[in-house]
C-alpha cells in the first residue's frame, strides 16, 4: 500500500473508531494526504465539537512537520529548540499528542489526527488507525 484513497481511509477510521469504543471515549478521527488536504473526518456521537478543528490540525501538523505531534511537544515547549512554533501558521501547529504521520518506505504520504480524550487516548486511537493502514492490501 503506497497511497491513501477514500476506501482505505474509511477502513483506517473504522479501526480507530473501534479502538475509541473499546476505551469508551467518543473521538473525532481525521486523515489528511501528504499535502495536508482533508481526505476524511469522522465525528463519533457525543464527541466534543472542539475536536473537529483539533483533529484536523493535529493531522496537518504531523504531515507538515513529518513527526508525531507528541514528539513536537518536547521540541516546541519551553526550553525546546522549536519553542514558539505553535504561534506560526496562524496558530495551526498543535503541540500535544494525537497526530501521527503515515509513512511508507520512508516517505510521509499523509497523517491521522485524533481528538476527544486524554492525550494518551488520542495517541492510542491514532496508532490504531495507522496500524490498520499497515495491514491493508493494495486495491
Amino acid at each position: 500500500m503506497s497511497k491513501l484513497n477514500l476506501a482505505n481511509v474509511k477502513q483506517m477510521i473504522a479501526g480507530a473508531e473501534e479502538k475509541a469504543k473499546e476505551i469508551g471515549v467518543p473521538m473525532v478521527i481525521t486523515v489528511v494526504d501528504d499535502g495536508g488536504n482533508l481526505v476524511a473526518s469522522h465525528r463519533m456521537d457525543e464527541a466534543l465539537l472542539v475536536s473537529l478543528d483539533i483533529s484536523l490540525n493535529k493531522a496537518w501538523t504531523s504531515v507538515a512537520l513529518k513527526i508525531p505531534t507528541d514528539e513536537l511537544s518536547k521540541l516546541g515547549g519551553p526550553g525546546g529548540e522549536l519553542y514558539g512554533i505553535n504561534t506560526t501558521n496562524n496558530g495551526r501547529v498543535v503541540l500535544f499528542g494525537g497526530g501521527i504521520p503515515i509513512v511508507i518506505a520512508g516517505r510521509v504520504i499523509g497523517a491521522v489526527g485524533v481528538s476527544g480524550g486524554s492525550v494518551a487516548d488520542d495517541i492510542e486511537v491514532a496508532e490504531a488507525a495507522v496500524s490498520v493502514f499497515g495491514t491493508l492490501q493494495p486495491q
